[in-house]
């Protein structure tokens, strides 16, 4: 009965539920042809077309038809189709005909989530004078049947409840509204809080504390596919001097500048994080520690083709320590080896690469 696809299993239910408003119809037709209060052709061409018009709205949705419209749940098209078989009902079962008001505003309340304002503001126009002719007409050709001050009765009634009942939707919808914008920014709050969790906020690359929680997933990884995975410890050399010759701000610039062409130089599957101070960590997978060389040396060679500081400043190099990950080996251990590497270039004379044993 119901589809396999969430929204459209969301919508068949909800449309089995507005039909509630016919069974009720269908049920009152019942009761008024047994007690000899309604004409029985007309019931029956009445009942007719509203089991007609259910399985049309059924065959609709569960075919997927809806999906073509703008609106796929069929909310206006619905609540006008029912505003419509409502009066037609009004006019077939005269006795009771008053018990079927009701039924205006039911349909309007289960529509009052997915319609919107211009689309409840037309069915409540058209209830309003669909049926305030129906009655006009009804009580000017049958007055013993309609009179003119029941009709009048039933119309102010069926105009003030659904008056009442738009500013009830329309105050919900505020509502909702406001949780929605709410909810919002709550998620964007969350977002950024993330971001400044796991984000170091100079350089826009992860964090020490992301990064080392990506070297435990990527180390996982690695065993279990029993795959290469290099690790690489990255030191801006004489950085100090950056600072001291050209101010912090220009410090931060070239942190910045390097962390970009860095990026730009590696595989997207490599992450580059900042270690801390002018510390960059580098972790390849799939990469063993020789071809992770390389990779260094392609950064080296972008970074020596770019000037960091000013037009007429020395080119910014880095001294590097590489380690490739053992099975049962703990990160910790894996960093450490790194950084040892990494001291041995600092100590042959910086601008290289070494690595680890």
């Amino acid at each position: 009965m119901l589809d396999d696809e969430p929204r459209q299993r969301l919508r068949i239910s909800r449309a089995f539920t507005s039909m509630l408003v016919y069974v009720v119809c269908l049920g009152l037709a019942e009761y008024a042809l047994a007690h000899d209060m309604a004409d029985p052709v007309a019931t029956r061409l009445l009942q007719g077309g509203m089991i007609v018009w259910m399985v049309v709205v059924y065959t609709t949705l569960r075919s997927g038809l809806n999906l073509r419209f703008r609106d796929p749940s069929l909310t206006f098209l619905q609540v006008m189709a029912a505003g419509a078989w409502i009066t037609a009902a009004y006019i077939v079962f005269t006795p009771v005909r008053g018990s079927l008001l009701m039924l205006l505003a039911l349909t309007l309340v289960f529509s009052i989530f997915n319609l919107d304002r211009t689309g409840r503001r037309i069915y409540n126009g058209c209830v309003v004078v669909g049926t305030g002719l129906t009655m006009f007409t009804l009580s000017t050709l049958r007055p013993d049947d309609y009179p003119f001050q029941v009709e009048w009765v039933h119309f102010v009634l069926t105009a003030v409840v659904l008056a009442v009942m738009g500013q009830l939707s329309e105050q919900l919808l505020a509502i909702r509204a406001r949780l929605r914008t709410q909810r919002n920014e709550l998620e964007a709050a969350l977002s950024r809080i993330q971001e400044l969790a796991t984000r170091d906020v100079l350089t826009g690359l992860p964090n020490r504390r992301y990064a080392t929680d990506l070297f435990a997933q990527l180390a996982r990884g690695a065993e279990r596919n029993g795959s290469p995975l290099s690790v690489c410890l990255i030191d801006l050399d004489h950085f100090k001097r950056v600072n001291d010759n050209y101010g912090h701000k220009a410090g931060d610039i070239v942190l910045q500048r390097f962390a970009d062409t860095a990026t730009g130089a590696l595989r997207e599957s490599d992450v580059l994080a900042r270690w801390g101070g002018e510390e960059f960590l580098v972790l390849l997978p799939d990469t063993p520690v020789k071809k992770a060389d390389q990779s260094m040396a392609r950064v080296r060679a972008a970074l020596a083709q770019t000037r960091l500081v000013t037009a007429d400043a020395a080119a910014v190099t880095f001294s590097a320590g590489l380690a490739q990950f053992r099975p049962g080996e703990s990160i910790e251990h894996a960093v450490e080896r790194a950084d040892f590497a990494l001291y041995r270039a600092k100590s042959d004379g910086r601008n290289r690469c070494v690595i680890s044993d």
